[in-house]
């Protein structure tokens, strides 16, 4: 076999396994039925608000923490990016500025940040009757430090993105073919 050869098939059998993923991707989130996904208007969370979106249609809804330790322009970017898919959105008003855990800025500041985050939106999604809380973390964060993650899995959040396998790289294709 040449080397161009090798490159083909090689192309052609990583382009099979992105599909696959995706088509993961949405056998899962079709088999939670009704979900609320943690949309911060980033990367990740914004294809996954797609993904569910399109999947499961008003069954999904997206929603973005509306507190003080996050930015305005971050709300502007979800706002925008929501409309431009046609997204069901809302924002939930969190108070994670007002825990001293959180104020006191250690290295698990973010799992403070995320247990208040997923506190709201379990209870909304309980409200509503939604089966699941979704949450964009990816393939890549396993390789981090992330003390949200802890509180993600304390709360029983889903992370579609990561079962799926997907990279970073990956969900920035993803998205780059979604528009």
């Amino acid at each position: 076999m040449t080397a161009a050869a090798f490159d083909r098939q090689q192309a052609d059998s990583d382009a099979v396994r992105f599909l696959e993923k995706e088509a993961l991707l949405r056998a899962r989130l079709s088999s939670l039925g009704s979900v609320v996904v943690a949309f911060s208007g980033g990367t990740d969370s914004a294809y996954l608000a797609y993904a569910a979106s399109s999947t499961l249609g008003d069954r999904a809804l997206c929603v973005t923490a509306d507190s003080a330790s996050f930015p305005s322009w971050h709300r502007k970017i979800a706002t925008q990016c929501a409309a431009q898919f046609n997204l069901r959105h809302e924002f939930v008003v969190t108070a994670e500025i007002d825990n001293p855990d959180y104020r006191a800025n250690a290295p698990d500041r973010c799992y403070h940040c995320k247990r208040e985050l997923f506190t709201h939106l379990t209870g909304l999604a309980r409200e509503r009757g939604f089966a699941a809380v979704l949450d964009g973390a990816n393939a890549d964060d396993r390789r981090d430090y992330r003390p949200g993650r802890q509180a993600a899995r304390e709360m029983g959040v889903v992370s579609p993105l990561d079962e799926a396998d997907l990279s970073k790289d990956e969900i920035r294709e993803l998205s780059r073919r979604a528009g």
